[in-house]
């Protein structure tokens, strides 16, 4: 029987969404950040339509080296796994497109593929559904139900029967504050169970002038992709931030192992805000955090385990090892 595109059409309805986004929570989220002393605007308003383009010229940058090299860790690691993925569901975290998963799954067997359920999870329920469809497209034997929901923060939501290996990859978890990465593993331990896998990405530290220059392209595409998070917050807030007025800056902090990303005010400015129903001012040269991007050594990974009771099983690396792909597992009990 040949297949035909149309059988693979995913509908909304099929789509499990767990997500309940409040504008309130929004706004309030917003409102705290630019009260703070240190003001600062979380990074996932950087991904609106444009935000989003402009990642994905960043990826292709010939400076910004972690995309490109944990596609080639992720494409040939599948046999160093040692893990008998038959039956096992698959369940990956901010999954946004099917690129990595796609060079994960070509090296699956067919006969194995066939027996495993994948869970794309991520917040845009528009990703979803287009990844959906193509992986349909590429692998029409794999069992796939993806899940609309906050990948951070609704981890104990996600409980799925059976044996699961959970895929965390793009060094997401180094743009998380350290509370928050403390958070994320013990909610991950939480709904895995004895046996249970997670396979995440992880930036290594490497030396400076690298880890900089990735953040600070030639062609001022990070420059873009920071600055347009004003956009973001002008549509949300009802405010009239000029980017113009506030320059790009990245840096390597060393004492908290991370690149930091800010806007910097190159003049002083007082905004208002109608939605937040708040004045904020900006003194010359004050800046507001974006972004942090965590990089790793052995020694942090194997911690990250233990924050959340799991084994370090293996690290896998490239040749230069400038990136890494960290195997957990949860202990079984005997």
């Amino acid at each position: 029987m040949s297949v035909q595109a149309n059988d693979f059409i995913v509908k909304e309805q099929e789509i499990k969404i767990l997500l309940n986004t409040k504008e309130q929570h929004v706004i309030d989220e917003i409102r705290k950040g630019l009260s703070a002393t240190q003001k600062y605007i979380s990074p996932k308003f950087f991904y609106d339509k444009v935000g989003s383009q402009l990642f994905e010229e960043i990826t292709q940058l010939e400076e910004y080296y972690p995309t490109n090299t944990e596609k080639n860790i992720i494409a040939n690691v599948y046999p160093k796994l040692n893990i008998d993925f038959r039956n096992l569901n698959i369940i990956e975290l901010g999954s946004g497109d099917h690129a990595k998963i796609s060079l994960f799954l070509n090296q699956i067997p067919t006969d194995i593929l066939s027996t495993i359920s994948y869970y794309p999870v991520d917040i845009s329920k528009t990703a979803i559904i287009r990844a959906t469809n193509n992986l349909n497209l590429q692998f029409p034997q794999l069992s796939i139900k993806g899940v609309v929901a906050d990948f951070i923060h609704q981890i104990p939501q996600l409980t799925i029967p059976g044996k699961n290996i959970f895929l965390f990859f793009g060094s997401t978890i180094g743009n998380l504050l350290p509370s928050e990465i403390k958070a994320f593993m013990e909610d991950v331990s939480s709904i895995m169970k004895p046996g249970d896998y997670l396979l995440m990405g992880m930036d290594l530290v490497k030396d400076i002038s690298t880890l900089e220059n990735a953040y600070n392209d030639k062609k001022q595409i990070t420059a873009r992709f920071n600055k347009n998070v004003l956009h973001v917050i002008n549509r949300l807030t009802g405010s009239n931030l000029d980017v113009d007025k506030f320059d790009h800056k990245a840096f390597f902090n060393k004492k908290m192992s991370r690149i930091e990303m800010h806007l910097i005010a190159n003049t002083a400015m007082t905004i208002e805000f109608p939605v937040l129903n708040q004045i904020i001012s900006f003194k010359e040269e004050e800046t507001i955090h974006t972004e942090n991007s965590h990089k790793f050594s052995a020694e942090s990974m194997k911690v990250m385990g233990d924050l959340g009771k799991l084994h370090l099983d293996d690290i896998f690396t490239d040749d230069k090892k400038w990136f890494s792909l960290s195997l957990y597992s949860k202990p079984i009990l005997y």
